[in-house]
């Protein structure tokens, strides 16, 4: 397997932060259903998805 520079990975914009975050080897298989960087975000848009503001 050859290696791939960061920057040569897709990247996506998380919902809950606005920052930009890059594929993950753990994500490959569902990559399209990611939508935010991490479990903290993650967090955040489940809390405003239901209508409690953080």
């Amino acid at each position: 397997m050859k290696m791939r520079k960061k920057a040569d990975l897709p990247t996506k914009i998380c919902v809950a932060c606005g920052r930009p975050f890059a594929w993950r080897k753990k994500w490959a298989r569902d990559w399209d259903r990611v939508r935010t960087c991490s479990e903290r975000c993650k967090g955040v848009a489940r809390r405003t998805k239901a209508g409690r503001n953080p």
